[in-house]
């Protein structure tokens, strides 16, 4: 099994909190509205939308990735910070176990936000 870590950052217009609540907290609701062409639906399949929680996310008709399961790792709302780990997805075979998500929402200057996010992927034998 491999290990492979990517590290990214990005800013948005948008406060760190204001973020973090869309992204984190509302993204059930929000992905089938922003995406429409591409998300068809966002549901919580088990848990309480806390740490532990499966969320099932399907794809529009006629792309290649149909589904995919997230579970909650983590969810501090005071340091805006939120993990979670693609546990499961149609096109993956037998190539990926898990990717994890980690991200980080801290303040710019002109009160925006820089969403600092870290990818870990974790390979199945020699893929």
């Amino acid at each position: 099994m491999g290990v492979i870590t990517l590290e990214n950052e990005f800013a948005v217009a948008v406060a760190p909190a204001k973020l973090f609540k869309a992204y984190c907290l509302e993204i059930d609701t929000l992905l089938p509205k922003i995406l429409p062409e591409h998300i068809k639906s966002s549901e919580i399949i088990e848990g309480n939308g806390g740490p532990g929680t499966i969320r099932k996310i399907t794809f529009a008709e006629g792309k290649e990735l149909s589904y995919a399961k997230q579970k909650i790792e983590a969810i501090d709302e005071e340091n805006l910070t939120y993990s979670f780990s693609l546990i499961e997805a149609n096109v993956w075979k037998d190539a990926v176990e898990k990717v994890t998500y980690e991200h980080k929402f801290v303040p710019t200057p002109e009160g925006g936000s820089i969403c600092k996010r870290t990818s870990t992927y974790y390979i199945k034998g020699d893929a």
